[in-house]
C-alpha cells in the first residue's frame, strides 16, 4: 500500500500541481491536517480479490534443524529470554517475525532436562510435534506427554510451560495467532511467578477425562467443513494424539480412494475448530496423488511431517520433504502431489473469516502452470 506521501505525489503527477493550483492546495492541506481523500486510494484499499503482502515461501528442515541444534548449545532458555524458537519471516512482510500477515510460525527446540519457563498471554498457541521425545508441555496444570506427530493446544490466556525429562532434544513447529491479536491492539503477556507451574495430579488430565467421559477419537476430528457452530471458547481437551489422526487419515484414504484425504482437529464438545482463531489440520497424500488447485481467503501453514513431494503454488514450484515448512497466503491458488504419499500437517486462520462471514474458496478447473521453481 501506497505511504501518504506516495499517494499524494502520484496525485499531483496527475495534473492538480500545475493545472489546479486550487485543487493542489486542497490535497497540501488534507494532507497537513492527517487525512487522506478516499477518491484517490479507494483501488488501493478496496482490491477485487485480497493481496497479501507475505508471498509463498518454503523454510527447509535443512537449515532449520542445524541452526536449531546450535541454538541449543549456545542459547540457555531461561527467564528473560522465555523460549528457544526460531520464527518463519516471510521476506514479503518488512522484517517481521510472521509466517503471514495472521500467522505466526515457529520452530521451537528444548534440549535435555530443560525447562522453558511458565508465563502467559493472550495470543493463542498450538504445538505439532515433529522429533523426539520425554517433553511435556503443562497448560493450566495439566501436564500433557508430547510425541511427534501429536497436536498440544495452549489457549489464550493459559498459564504454560515446556519440559523436557529425557536425555534427548524435542523440535517442534509453534503456531500462534500473535499478529492478529497484535493488529487488535490486544497484547497481554506475563511470566509466572515461578519457573515452572505446579502440575496438578497426573499426566494428560483433559485426555483422561475426554476418554472416561465416553469420548471417542472420531469426535476431535471431521474431514467435512467446519462451517458451525462457531465458538468462542477453547477445545477442553488439550492434546490430540498421532495414533488417532492415522487411524483416520488411514480409513478416509481407503474409503475415498484419494489422490488427498484431510481431517480438522475440533472442539469435541461443539465440533468447532481447536481454538477461536486458529484451524489445524492433518491431510494425507496418497502415492501418486495430485490434489486440485484450490483458492482459500486466509492464511496457512504447512509443516511437512512424513514423505516428499511438491505444492505449485501461484504458478511455483516448491518441493519439499519431511522437516519443511511452507506457506500459503491468502487467495494463492496451491495444489499438492506426491509420488510416494505424504503426510502435511496445516494451520489456518480460517475461524476468524468463517465467524466474520468472509471466509471463500474456489476450486480451479485446471492444474496450474508452473511458471518458476524454488531454490
Amino acid at each position: 500500500m501506497s505511504t501518504l506521501d506516495d499517494t499524494q505525489a502520484q496525485t499531483t503527477a496527475a495534473g492538480p500541481a500545475d493545472g489546479e493550483p486550487e485543487l493542489a492546495a486542497l490535497y497540501e492541506d488534507i494532507a497537513a491536517a492527517g487525512l487522506r481523500p478516499l477518491w484517490t486510494i479507494t483501488e488501493q484499499l478496496l482490491t477485487p480479490t485480497p493481496r497479501p503482502r507475505a508471498v509463498p515461501w518454503l523454510w527447509r528442515s535443512s537449515v532449520l534443524r542445524p541452526l536449531a541444534e546450535r541454538a541449543i548449545g549456545l542459547v540457555p532458555v531461561e527467564r528473560g529470554g522465555e523460549r528457544r524458537v526460531l520464527s518463519l519471516t516471510n521476506p514479503g512482510l518488512g522484517g517481521r517475525p510472521y509466517a503471514a500477515g495472521t500467522l505466526w510460525g515457529a520452530i521451537q527446540c528444548l534440549g535435555p532436562r530443560e525447562t522453558a519457563p511458565a508465563h502467559r498471554h493472550t495470543p493463542g498457541a498450538i504445538r505439532f510435534v515433529i522429533e523426539g521425545e520425554g517433553v511435556w508441555t503443562t497448560v493450566n496444570g495439566d501436564a500433557c506427554d508430547m510425541h511427534p506427530g501429536d497436536l498440544v493446544l495452549t489457549p489464550g490466556g493459559a498459564w504454560h510451560d515446556h519440559a523436557n525429562g529425557g536425555d534427548g532434544s524435542m523440535f517442534w513447529f509453534d503456531g500462534l495467532d500473535l499478529p492478529m491479536v497484535e493488529a487488535l491492539d490486544a497484547i497481554f503477556f506475563e511470566p509466572h511467578p515461578e519457573l515452572r507451574q505446579p502440575v496438578e495430579g497426573e499426566h494428560n488430565r483433559s485426555e483422561t477425562a475426554y476418554v472416561a467421559g465416553g469420548g471417542t477419537a472420531g469426535a476431535t476430528m471431521t474431514s467435512g467443513s467446519v462451517d458451525g457452530p462457531l465458538d468462542a471458547a477453547p477445545s477442553p481437551l488439550l492434546v490430540y494424539r498421532w495414533s488417532a489422526t492415522d487411524e483416520e487419515l488411514t480409513r478416509l484414504a481407503v474409503e475415498d480412494g484419494g489422490p488427498l484425504v484431510s481431517v480438522e482437529f475440533t472442539n469435541p464438545h461443539s465440533g468447532a475448530s481447536v481454538l477461536p482463531t486458529l484451524a489445524c489440520g492433518m491431510h494425507r497424500l496418497l502415492p501418486g496423488g495430485s490434489s486440485a488447485p484450490v483458492r482459500r481467503s486466509g492464511n496457512s501453514v504447512y509443516v511437512v511431517f512424513r514423505g516428499e513431494g511438491s505444492s505449485v503454488i501461484d504458478g511455483r514450484r516448491f518441493d519439499w520433504s519431511a522437516g519443511d515448512m511452507f506457506v500459503v497466503p491468502s487467495w494463492s491458488a496451491a495444489e499438492h502431489r506426491s509420488a510416494a504419499g505424504a503426510d502435511l500437517f496445516s494451520l489456518g486462520d480460517a475461524p476468524v473469516l468463517r465467524a466474520l462471514g468472509v471466509y471463500r474458496e474456489e476450486t480451479l478447473p485446471e492444474p496450474q502452470v508452473v511458471t518458476g521453481v524454488f531454490d
